[in-house]
């Protein structure tokens, strides 16, 4: 995908020399006269900052680029000045489409092999970016429970550790089939993540999730650093929950920064709240670290799999093998099935805010959406609750929703997730969040959830060096530098529900 540069003074942003839109950078009022590129084009209506305004004439029926792709059909024929949105422009998409494998293309990235973190190396090679304790139920009915056990070792064990946290949910009981499933295996990964230094889980005893059952689904947890009992059998669960994160304290108070590189790192990618900058700021600079990561031999992580819907064929080109190829294609396809099973459109999405801020249709989100995945080849796929196993940029199987996609990439081994965003929110979760403003209005307008203003790649400053300065951030948070989110205790885990509830 190609990126121009904007010329000083010009109230719109183009992409690609393909495209028959371009980006409005402030309020435009009907009867404007616009420059770009030393064209003059009116504006034939008020377009709102974010929204498209068409730089091309187009038929009706025939396809609306941007970004150099079809970002749907005309509607009603498109004349040059005109606002491009909902009004005019509908989806493309309907179903399941048919997608061929050819190798992926070498994608020229110069590899950073000098920048190294300070990181904990836990004995199974994998490093965190923190040092908290953990406390993890099978089960909602003692989430509260999880709560004050977290409340009362925080007080009681104050500096030892960066912290003691309580992940509560309210499922494990009533669950069946692939929930339950879905469940165990999203708290087992949790337990096994490096950035817990230790972890108790907690049981009730009667449900559905059973404690031993869930231990036993994962293999390789550090005895030194786990505790679980069931609640039911304790008799005061509060003290003997502080018991035992004593002695999780006691062994993780053991542990001590050390330099890693760069290959270590392991990096979730998520958007939320987009708007119509996020495809052209925050989204392709994440993407720019995606690559650097990856070149370095470090695993970014893509997930979101409803918004490459429309995209497909982007990410599709990456594949680094034809069995990656069938794997990714194979969950692509299925989340569209997914949504046709349960008599649902596959292009029921974008959201009333991204609408809001611009975006028209599903296909003009996802190739926004799949920039934060960068050019790196795509080595490997992973369905939903299963962990990283290979260095380079991985594919997660996981909705879009917010909590629950952040939670996956956690799962999934993420160290670190950069959640890039056009309308902001204060959602963090248990793996330390960057937001990133795709737009400098967000990002002065609440500087308590933004950690980093993408939008100056607008006001003169060029992508590479917003990226430099981008992941020295990176860097510093897997470091220890605590992130807006954290500074202001947003802290939260969901997981994925499909299925029946008894």
């Amino acid at each position: 995908m190609t990126s121009t540069t904007q010329a000083e003074g010009e109230s719109i942003h183009g992409v690609d020399p393909r495209d028959h839109v371009a980006t409005a950078l402030r309020d435009l009022t009907a009867g404007e006269t616009l420059q770009r590129n030393g064209a003059l084009i009116t504006a034939r209506s008020d377009i709102p900052k974010g929204h498209k305004v068409a730089i091309q004439s187009v038929r009706a029926g025939e396809d609306v680029l941007k970004y150099g792709w079809p970002i749907g059909r005309a509607v009603v024929d498109i004349a040059v000045g005109d606002h491009v949105h909902v009004h005019n422009v509908s989806t493309r998409l309907s179903g399941v489409d048919q997608y061929d494998w050819a190798p992926a293309a070498s994608t020229g990235v110069q590899p950073d092999r000098t920048t190294s973190f300070m990181g904990y190396r836990r004995a199974d090679g994998r490093v965190g970016t923190r040092n908290e304790i953990w406390v993890l139920c099978t089960v909602g009915c003692v989430a509260n429970t999880a709560r004050r056990i977290a409340e009362k070792a925080n007080v009681r064990f104050a500096g030892r550790t960066d912290g003691v946290f309580a992940f509560p949910h309210p499922f494990g009981c009533s669950q069946l089939g692939d929930d339950l499933v879905n469940t165990r295996k999203l708290i087992a990964a949790l337990a096994g993540h490096p950035n817990a230094g230790g972890v108790l889980i907690l049981g009730l005893g009667c449900e559905n999730n059973q404690l031993k059952a869930l231990l036993e689904s994962a293999p390789g947890l550090d005895p030194a650093r786990l505790r679980a009992f069931t609640t039911q059998m304790a008799e005061d669960e509060l003290e003997d929950g502080l018991a035992a994160i004593e002695a999780l304290v006691v062994q993780a108070e053991r542990d001590s920064r050390t330099a890693c590189p760069v290959s270590d790192l392991v990096i979730g990618l998520k958007c939320g709240g987009s708007d119509g900058f996020s495809g052209v700021t925050a989204n392709p600079l994440v993407g720019r670290i995606a690559d650097r990561v990856s070149d370095a031999g470090g695993t970014p992580v893509l997930t979101e799999i409803p918004e490459i819907f429309g995209a497909e064929q982007m990410l599709l080109d990456r594949a680094a093998s034809r069995a990656v190829f069938d794997d990714a294609l194979r969950v692509i396809d299925d989340f569209k099935r997914y949504f046709i099973d349960n008599n649902q459109p596959i292009h029921e999405n974008p959201s009333p805010g991204n609408i809001a801020g611009g975006i028209t249709t599903l296909e003009e989100k996802s190739l926004g959406a799949v920039q934060k995945g960068g050019r790196a080849p795509l080595v490997q796929v992973l369905r939903y609750g299963e962990r990283v196993g290979r260095k380079g940029l991985t594919l997660l199987e996981a909705p879009g929703n917010d909590a629950v996609s952040s939670t996956a990439l956690t799962a999934a081994g993420a160290t670190v997730i950069l959640f890039t965003t056009g309308r902001g929110t204060p959602l963090g979760f248990p793996a330390p969040t960057l937001k990133i403003a795709s737009n400098s209005a967000l990002a002065a307008r609440k500087p308590g959830w933004i950690d980093f203003d993408a939008g100056a790649v607008l006001s003169g400053q060029s992508m590479d060096e917003a990226a430099h300065h981008l992941m020295d951030l990176v860097i510093s948070t897997a470091s220890g530098q605590a992130t807006k989110a954290e500074l202001n205790g947003e802290r939260e885990i969901a997981i994925w529900k499909q299925g029946v509830t008894l």
